[in-house]
């Protein structure tokens, strides 16, 4: 018999109240283990994958489900298990995110403050199809010391329960209980689990901006993501030619469909009929097609007109293409950019091509984004290659955690103070008058002591 949402959602708040007293070798160890029994399992896994790639098929077929999709639940090629298997050994092979003291300050003669990052406690992640998140998640959730409870898309179902299987199988053997990780399947359980906030402290969705709206306002829970990756690259006056081309071919063509493709192209006047057009000719040469404002259109030459160059709409520069469909638009000045991207971004990566040292910091400190680039591809903003090991998501709010979400991400902070005073310390004995004693507030050595640490 399943477990209701509620059982579901109390027993990884017990799994993860059990797991603090769990240090962080055992917590590497653990993930070790994952790692090792997938190994023992691979003919398991790659057969109810199989059983996935085969269904998705059927639904492509039948046209209705995206060829894109069914390469997305692949785990058959050799890269890409080996490197869902890298990423476990590279998580547990990253620093300790937890325990950290981030500030320090002595209170009185005897009477010291830390301030110490520790895990958030029990997360909820709700995913897309490709069936490697579960183990990517699952050892950031590990190595961070939070329980997670897992929600992949239905295409995925059968690789995740037996991804999940291994998982639970490795943790019964270690210091953590099984229920350190737990996987769901159906939106019915997350219509319940969202209801659990007395059990799970954070919701974190990765897919589209109506799946993230509605998790938005139907939970209490604090929600963790980002709706949309509208992302724009901007050629300042200054932009090299051959940098430009690069940067702004990669932006869009890497990964059409990743969140940090970049999908609005902002072109400074100034260059208009010098750098646009071998701009404007190496997207069409990689069959982008290009939706342009009146000025940009008018300024590809003849020589390389298409059928893939179209007039924009208004929609088009708040438009989410994820597909090798890219707006472009003219503007003026520098401030002009600024306030279009700050007003059209989903705040998630915008990237300058500049020569100027001055225009790429100002951008940099103008755009109110998660990322803000300088000379490189929006492309960039992964978890994996900012050296996270990987990511849980993405998120473009303001508050707690950025851009990508690795180990960092999944931790927040608690205050420590103790007495070494015989007496203990009380509030009363300080004040303003004379007989009163003052505060101290004197910085002290970021280390906590091995009787508050445990180490």
């Amino acid at each position: 018999m399943s477990k209701s949402a509620m059982e579901t959602a109390k027993a990884a708040r017990l799994a993860f109240e059990a797991s603090q007293s769990v240090s962080s070798e055992e917590r590497s160890a653990a993930l070790l283990a994952v790692r090792a029994e997938l190994e023992r399992q691979k003919e398991k896994v790659l057969e109810a994958n199989k059983q996935d790639m085969d269904a998705a098929q059927d639904q492509v077929n039948a046209g209705t489900l995206s060829a894109s999709l069914v390469k997305r639940l692949d785990l058959s090629s050799s890269e890409k298990w080996n490197s869902m298997l890298q990423g476990i050994t590279d998580v547990a092979n990253l620093p300790d995110p937890t325990g950290k003291v981030t500030y320090a300050t002595k209170l009185d003669e005897g009477l010291e403050l830390y301030r110490v990052t520790c895990p958030i406690g029990v997360l909820l992640v709700i995913f897309e199809a490709r069936p490697e998140v579960v183990v990517n998640i699952a050892s950031l959730a590990i190595k961070s010391g939070n329980a997670a409870i897992l929600k992949g898309g239905k295409e995925s179902s059968n690789s995740a329960k037996v991804l999940a299987g291994c998982i639970r199988t490795a943790l019964s053997q270690s210091k953590l209980h099984e229920d350190y990780i737990q996987v769901v399947q159906t939106r019915e359980e997350i219509s319940g689990l969202l209801e659990q906030d007395k059990f799970i402290d954070l919701v974190i969705p990765r897919g589209s901006n109506a799946l993230v709206s509605h998790i938005q306002h139907a939970t209490r829970i604090p929600v963790m993501g980002h709706a949309d990756g509208l992302c724009t690259v901007f050629l300042d006056e200054t932009a090299d030619p051959t940098k430009s081309c690069r940067v702004v071919l990669d932006s869009k063509v890497n990964y059409p469909a990743a969140c940090n493709s970049a999908e609005i192209l902002l072109v400074h006047s100034s260059i208009l009929n010098t750098v646009w057009p071998r701009v404007a000719s190496t997207l069409l040469s990689a069959k982008v097609e290009l939706r342009c404002d009146e000025r940009t259109l008018q300024s590809i030459p003849s020589t390389i007109s298409s059928v893939n160059v179209k007039p924009s709409s208004t929609e088009d520069y708040n438009t989410e293409f994820l597909s090798l469909i890219m707006a472009v638009k003219a503007v003026d000045t520098f401030d002009e950019a600024v306030a279009f991207i700050n007003a059209h971004s989903s705040h998630h990566t915008d990237a300058i091509v500049t020569e100027s040292p001055q225009n790429g910091a100002l951008f940099c400190r103008s755009i109110d984004s998660a990322g803000t680039f300088v000379n490189a591809s929006t492309r960039f903003a992964d978890g994996l290659r900012y050296g996270f090991g990987t990511e849980v998501g993405i998120s473009t709010g303001r508050t707690h955690a950025r851009g990508p979400v690795g180990l960092e991400g999944l931790v927040i902070y608690k205050y420590l103070l103790r007495s070494v005073d015989g007496q203990g310390h009380v509030v009363g004995e300080f004040g303003a008058t004379p007989d009163k004693k003052r505060y101290r507030h004197e910085p002290i050595e970021a280390t906590l002591p091995l009787d508050l640490s445990g180490r």
